[in-house]
């Protein structure tokens, strides 16, 4: 029953990763506020957690635009009167040669994963301050920023700043009883789990690939108003493989 009454906000819940946060959070008790940019995919969760019997509501948001997230903190806390949570999931990449990355390329990645982490933790944060229990907030990183394959700069200087700005603002909003954690998930297949071979499975220390539901757990650990101790961590989820060592043959 912790999780009754208390409205959680996950960006880009309209797919993958960000729909199972949305799906357990709910399952759990909480209203959860579907933000995504797609309006047909983001419908689409609300409308299936509200047929299971759980509560969310579609928010239309493109965090790239700082007013969207603006509008979107306002419009819950004026209808719900409060928000708990808030997970910074949405984010997208762009896997090219640095030779031919452009620069609106670049500033794309950067300015839909980083800089709407720091827009909507500082406006979540505006309205969490003003709750005596304060909030929680995890933002959604990625093994690539401490590790990295071909072509992949944008995308792992985005997720290294995620990783430095969560630990940041647990610092500068921990006055405010205001939790700030980060998740850095490895490889979480969010398609057709049963097209995966065996060698995806065994290559990883813990036996299998990651699923959506691994993150949502650990997120609902994080943001678990019984875990007031937890804040400034970074939670790698990635079945172990950035502990293994591994030589060609």
């Amino acid at each position: 029953m912790k999780w009754k009454d208390r409205i959680v906000i996950v960006t880009g819940a309209g797919r993958g990763i960000g729909r199972r946060l949305a799906e357990k959070y709910a399952e759990a008790g909480a209203t959860v506020i579907v933000a995504e940019m797609l309006e047909t995919e983001g419908q689409a969760v609300a409308e299936a957690i509200s047929l299971q019997g759980g509560k969310a509501k579609f928010a239309p948001c493109d965090v790239r635009a700082e007013e969207d997230l603006i509008r979107l903190m306002e419009s819950t806390a004026e209808e719900f009167g409060r928000i708990d949570v808030l997970i910074n999931n949405a984010g997208v990449s762009r896997f090219k040669s640095p030779y031919e990355l452009s620069v609106e390329e670049w500033d794309d990645v950067l300015n839909t994963n980083v800089r709407s982490v720091f827009i909507a933790s500082r406006e979540a944060a505006k309205v969490m301050r003003l709750q005596p229990e304060g909030g929680a907030i995890v933002n959604i990183a990625s093994t690539r920023a401490l590790m990295s394959e071909p072509g992949s700069e944008a995308y792992a200087a985005s997720k290294g700043a995620i990783v430095s700005i969560s630990h940041a603002l647990a610092v500068s909003l921990g006055p405010d009883r205001i939790r700030v954690n980060c998740i850095s998930p490895g490889w979480i297949e969010t398609g057709d789990y049963n097209s995966l071979r065996d060698v995806d499975h065994r290559q990883h220390p813990a036996g299998r690939v990651g699923e959506p539901g691994d993150i949502a757990r650990a997120c609902l650990y994080l943001t678990d108003p019984d875990n007031s101790f937890l804040t400034g961590s970074h939670l790698v989820i990635d079945g172990g493989m950035t502990r293994k060592m591994i030589y060609e043959e």
